[in-house]
């Protein structure tokens, strides 16, 4: 598989080929196939240079052809990684962050090509070909390339003061022209500093789709190349601006709170500590989180902050808090089912899902952003969980979490493979209930990780999802590295009981992927 994935940490740490494109102009950083997405005056199309051809391929091929012309193309030495940055750029420019079902098949594009690493090497295509698939079908649902979101912008003046500050408020204002110009300004500097302007703008809402796009966006730039972050990032803008009236009116509280709360624990004047929590320390602080109002979460975190704990410490906690509202869910009302989400399920976006990519997301965006940007992302972060747990209804506080007595009961075999067993033969009947205990005993049997990531990552490829599936396994492997031993089993059992939720719904394309590959 071509590619290399670089560290990140390094990410926004180095410059992109934005100041290149600005400097040779933008017909030769065509030719050199760098994005010029800011490199010409008024609303000319879009064009990725040498990429052109598949990225044109991936908009104007029929979904039902699509999947036999990439394996051609495989065929002829195409790799995988080129289908992936065709395909996040045929994104990006089709829907510009604007499409609900366009940003969440992006959101799955980076956990996609991850997943295919996990995979012997003649099954490696098919989450990718899976989430292709789901691209080029939705592309066409929405007219091809007649209706693209995304077109050249020149940068523009990058006005006195605190760039950041500046974007943030012409999208409070939803002054497109003005946000675009800036940040291509921006980004043709330096995508670190267009990062940290662009997160002054997504830390206005703790909406999950606010903080998981950008984060998924750069995710992929380690993937497909830095040189197309202006491209990529630029649809978080676009996001910004199209949701500002929801956002304004929803979030009127958070934008009050966050400054008064900033200016009282006088946080971006403090430095970050180093002092590590004890297991002790993150189990109590996870459920401080969990349950406090959303003002009070945010709070902890800022006096945590402000106490010296290690962000790690408190990043930790953070990510178990999110955990719990996946273990503790009772499962849809009906008031919240669909065809592919029925009552009781716990895929999709349900409340739990959509916490833990979310808070996974502010904690990754933190890992890179200035300190300013750390700080906040943090403390976004536990309130959004907090916000969560009340938001669409339920009592997680009084629900218990799953694996339940009944069910630990019911499990009996202890060997490894008679528990990976069992935990399938749960997936395949869609017993929530069963497949979380299952998962249980195998970890407190201290057995190897990586069998239970196989089977689980065999289903998160098979099924559907409901446009989930890709990015909450990509969250839970993310996770569950930066977790210390003493917690990480609480998200393989949340994905196991995600996993048979989701069971049911065959994801488009796949058969026929299958198909495609084993012939080859």
């Amino acid at each position: 598989m071509g590619g290399t994935v670089a560290s990140r940490r390094d990410f926004l740490r180095q410059v992109g080929a934005g100041m290149v494109a600005a400097s040779i102009g933008g017909d030769l950083a065509d030719d050199l196939g760098v994005s010029t997405a800011f490199a010409a005056d008024g609303p000319e199309e879009l064009t990725f240079g040498p990429w052109e051809p598949l990225v044109a391929l991936m908009q104007e091929t029929p979904a039902p052809r699509l999947l036999p012309t990439l394996h051609e193309r495989l065929r002829r030495g195409a790799s995988l990684l080129d289908l992936v940055r065709a395909a996040a750029l045929a994104n990006a420019r089709t829907f510009g962050g604007e499409d609900y079902v366009g940003f969440h098949t992006m959101c799955a594009l980076a956990p996609a090509y991850r997943m295919a690493a996990e995979l012997p090497a003649a099954e490696q295509a098919l989450p990718i070909f899976k989430v292709l698939y789901r691209n080029t079908h939705r592309i066409g649902e929405l007219g091809g390339r007649r209706n693209e979101v995304l077109r050249r912008v020149a940068p523009g003046e990058i006005p006195a003061g605190e760039p950041g500050q500046a974007l943030r408020q012409y999208t409070r204002s939803r002054r497109t022209d003005e946000a675009e110009r800036l940040f291509a300004a921006r980004a043709a500097v330096n995508p670190d500093d267009s990062f940290n302007d662009l997160l002054w703008a997504v830390e206005d809402a703790t909406d999950v789709h606010r903080a998981v796009v950008p984060y998924r966006a750069r995710d992929l730039l380690e993937i497909i190349g830095r040189e197309h972050a202006l491209t990529l990032l630029r649809q978080s803008v676009r996001y910004c601006l199209k949701n500002e009236p929801t956002s304004a009116r929803v979030f009127a509280g958070l934008r009050a709170f966050l400054p008064r709360l900033l200016d009282e624990r006088r946080l971006l004047s403090m430095r970050l500590g180093t002092r590590r929590g004890d297991d002790a320390w993150v189990e109590q602080f996870s459920q401080t989180i969990f349950r406090s109002t959303a003002e009070q979460a945010a709070d902890a975190v800022a006096a945590a902050l402000a106490e010296g704990l290690a962000p790690e410490s408190i990043s930790e906690a953070l990510a178990l808090a999110a955990n719990q509202l996946i273990l503790r869910d009772n499962g849809r009302p009906a008031n919240q089912a669909a065809p592919n989400r029925p009552v009781g399920s716990v895929h999709g976006d349900s409340i739990g899902v959509h916490s833990c990519d979310a808070v996974n997301a502010w904690r990754n965006m933190a890992r890179v952003a200035d300190r300013r940007n750390q700080i906040i992302c943090l403390v976004l972060a536990g309130y959004q969980v907090a916000q969560d747990r009340v938001q669409r209804g339920g009592d997680f506080l009084n629900w218990q979490p799953y694996p339940r007595d009944d069910a630990r009961g019911q499990v009996t075999v202890r060997d490894q493979l008679g528990l990976l067993r069992e935990t399938e033969d749960a997936i395949r009947h869609r017993d929530q209930a069963r497949a979380a205990a299952a998962a249980y005993w195998y970890g407190q049997e201290g057995y190897a990780a990586r069998p239970m990531f196989d089977l689980l990552l065999k289903y998160t490829i098979s099924d559907d999802g409901a446009l989930h599936a890709e990015k909450f396994y990509g969250t839970v492997v993310e996770d569950y590295a930066a977790v210390r031993p003493a917690f990480r089993w609480r998200l393989v059992i949340a994905l196991a009981r995600v996993t048979a939720s989701a069971h049911g719904q065959p994801a488009p394309g796949l058969e026929e992927a299958r198909r495609l590959l084993s012939a080859h």
